[in-house]
């Protein structure tokens, strides 16, 4: 019965014991050494007061934004009008995953220089290496894609001003980089037609500047009302030649050929028969702004006059076809969905987010037990091992040999 209680005895006592020391023991060392138990947290609970008394305030803006939701686009059906077109402008897939690529355009180089830019970050931070004002501006940003469905953008500084004016250039600039970026349907689609257009545009001018040569060369302005105008021109020529020359034989019955008025009249005469050889043959007086065809020349400068504006009118259909579908397509994209939405702009800060007393002062007095324990438990073991009449001879030995 004895052997049995002085057992179970000597079980309870090894389980009080932890990795061979008794928990009594240590509560006696840390009794003996109760000074350092009691002054080194306080040490350090006055430490990190000060630390957090002496540590400027950092301030922390938020701007909270609506991530592009994906949508069919109403000026889809207007593409049916380009057929073949219609697909590399409008049959683009949609996005998988918009948050994730909104807040990869926000971690982008591009954006992070347009704001170092803005803000002369290079200066405030006193950092001339552009790579580490990036790394700077980085860990002063953060970008959560929160349960809720948005995307928050926060910016810590110690300038709570600044941090708001960041987190709202940030939107700014992400705002900004979509619209020359091709991200969304209605936006790939007016990129498209943009580009569209400006070609249309350059071949519209290139077919005027033909024409214009051409009628330069030619002399036709106008094909069916000029034709008329040389035609009649023409005929009325005839005609009035015709009729000097029967004057011309009624006045030799009864006039000489020296007489004034049959002078004249020859000379007349002979002056419309050179305008109408002139007419046949092109070869006009030159003048600036004669606009006169040869008439054996009329069908070749025809046809060369509908071959210039058939492209002309041409390239004016794919223009306002383009003009068309691009206006529509801006239209579209400023109805779209997709766009981003500013939800909560950020606005200036009235509390800090750090250093905060409260945590600080926590963690100073968790740290300075945790030291105090530590450094008891060291000088606990300094004195036994001083103490010990073994380790006497060991000390003598290590004091005479800082001596030498």
């Amino acid at each position: 019965m004895h052997e049995k209680v002085a057992n179970s005895m000597a079980r309870d006592a090894g389980d009080d014991e932890v990795d061979g020391l008794h928990l009594l023991d240590l509560l006696a060392i840390f009794a003996r050494q109760r000074k350092i138990m009691v002054v080194v947290p306080v040490l350090t609970t006055i430490a990190a007061v000060a630390t957090a008394l002496l540590m400027k305030p950092v301030y922390q803006s938020t701007a909270v934004i609506l991530p592009p939701q994906q949508a069919s686009s109403a000026a889809s059906m207007m593409l049916a009008q380009l057929g073949g077109l219609a697909g590399a402008a409008g049959g683009l897939a949609g996005l998988k995953n918009p948050n994730d690529l909104y807040i990869g355009m926000l971690q982008s180089r591009t954006v992070a220089d347009q704001l170092i830019t803005k803000f002369k970050l290079t200066e405030r931070y006193d950092d001339k290496e552009l790579d580490d004002v990036r790394k700077k501006l980085a860990a002063k940003s953060s970008f959560g894609n929160g349960k809720d469905g948005m995307i928050r953008i926060a910016v810590e500084e110690e300038d709570p001003r600044l941090a708001t004016d960041m987190a709202n250039a940030y939107v700014d600039q992400l705002v900004a980089l979509t619209r020359t970026l091709a991200v969304t349907e209605a936006s790939r689609r007016r990129l498209f037609f943009e580009g569209q257009l400006k070609m249309a545009k350059e071949q519209l001018s290139n077919a005027e500047i033909a024409m214009r040569k051409m009628q330069e060369t030619t002399g036709m302005l106008q094909l069916d009302g000029q034709v008329r105008g040389i035609i009649a021109n023409e005929a009325q020529l005839q005609g009035m030649i015709a009729a000097k020359e029967v004057q011309l034989g009624a006045m030799r019955s009864f006039a000489t050929a020296n007489n004034p008025a049959y002078v004249r009249v020859q000379e007349e005469l002979r002056g419309l028969t050179v305008q109408l050889a002139k007419l046949k043959k092109g070869q006009n007086s030159g003048d600036a702004g004669d606009v006169m065809v040869p008439t054996g020349k009329i069908p070749e400068v025809g046809v060369e006059y509908i071959r210039s504006l058939r492209d002309v009118k041409y390239s004016e259909t794919m223009f306002e076809m383009m003009a068309k579908q691009y206006e529509l397509a801006k239209i579209d994209e400023s109805k779209d969905s997709s766009a981003i939405q500013l939800l909560d702009a950020a606005v200036v800060p009235e509390k800090k987010i750090k250093p905060k007393l409260s945590v600080m002062v926590f963690g100073g007095v968790i740290g300075g037990i945790v030291l105090a324990a530590i450094l008891a438990l060291l000088r606990e073991s300094y004195l036994r091992m001083r103490n010990s009449s073994e380790n006497t001879e060991r000390w003598d030995a290590l004091r005479k040999a800082f001596k030498q």
